[in-house]
């Protein structure tokens, strides 16, 4: 059975499993404890270009099925990343995508310059839409015209493939899809974290040092599959999905809605054997229902009010 997915012009991957930026340091510290070649993908935690001290602590708080962080995009810098981690990134078999961050279009340009420069990245997640930084994300990724504008520079910064990665904290996520796509990007994730407060009710304080946090594990999945059906719907090009994943069947709810691929999060915390798993799960599901390929599966939906299947974009 072919696991195989194409995401964008010349990313493919060896199955659609990818570990979500964030949630798997920069992929060197999980070696010992996961086959890294086991993997469609790695996205690394987010880059600017000096390094990130990221806000103060606490940053991480668990909520009834999800996790709540504000870690604040802490970082080496891409010019340390590039010279001492990506070459022992590169002596394993799977697809290195760097996670781009930055607080003005200059420098999320910048950023991509240097990793279109060097061997070893086979795409960048561009992210716009960070719920926990002060400046930078969240602004871009809650307008349009700036969303359009910090992804059209960077395609015109790079050759690699351009995947902007979503905010679930809009009106309507397919205008930003839609932007993304007209500004030259190859594919999009969706979703980000969810903007979310949790509060000490004895100091009567927020619980995270910054306030707000991003959302994220199981309690978001039914809001991010939806969010990912409308983007594949409102676009071409492919998307890849993120939101609660922790089985096969979570993962198949974002294929058969139109993903092409999809990340896995805040699980890599509670089982560092979960991807296995999935990709079992995955090999299982398609021997049950006689098919011989992953993207037979893709946007097999079949949803009132749609004429019969929805063929994926």
């Amino acid at each position: 059975m072919n696991l195989g997915v194409e995401i964008g012009a010349g990313l493919r991957l060896k199955n659609p499993l990818l570990v979500a930026s964030g949630t798997f340091g920069y992929g060197v510290e999980s070696a010992a404890f996961v086959d890294l070649a086991s993997l469609g993908g790695i996205v690394t935690k987010g880059l600017y270009l000096t390094p990130r001290g990221g806000n103060e602590v606490p940053r991480i708080v668990e909520t009834p099925s999800g996790l709540l962080n504000a870690i604040g995009l802490q970082g080496v810098g891409v010019h340390a990343f590039v010279r001492e981690l990506l070459p022992r990134l590169s002596a394993h078999d799977t697809a290195i995508l760097v996670n781009v961050c930055g607080d003005s279009v200059d420098e999320y340009a910048e950023v991509a310059r240097v990793l279109g420069a060097v061997p070893g990245v086979a795409g960048l997640e561009i992210n716009i839409s960070c719920p926990n930084v002060k400046k930078g994300g969240l602004a871009f990724g809650s307008d349009p015209g700036m969303t359009h504008q910090v992804v059209r520079a960077v395609r015109e910064a790079t050759r690699l493939p351009v995947i902007p990665k979503l905010s679930p904290n809009v009106t309507d996520i397919t205008v930003f899809a839609r932007a993304c796509e007209e500004a030259g990007a190859d594919a999009l994730s969706c979703v980000n974290t969810v903007l979310a407060l949790s509060v000490d009710v004895e100091r009567r304080r927020p619980k995270l040092a910054f306030g707000t946090g991003g959302l994220s594990g199981p309690a978001i999945r039914p809001l991010a599959v939806r969010l990912a059906w409308q983007a594949a719907r409102a676009v071409k090009i492919p998307v890849i999905g993120i939101g609660g994943i922790a089985s096969a069947e979570d993962a198949l709810e974002f294929l058969i809605v139109g993903c092409r691929a999809f990340q896995v999060g805040t699980a890599n915390f509670a089982d560092p054997g979960v991807h296995g798993k999935i990709l079992a799960g995955l090999e299982d599901y398609l021997h049950r229902h006689r098919f011989t390929d992953i993207n037979q599966v893709v946007g097999s939906l079949e949803y009132p009010g749609l004429p019969g299947r929805q063929q994926p974009p």
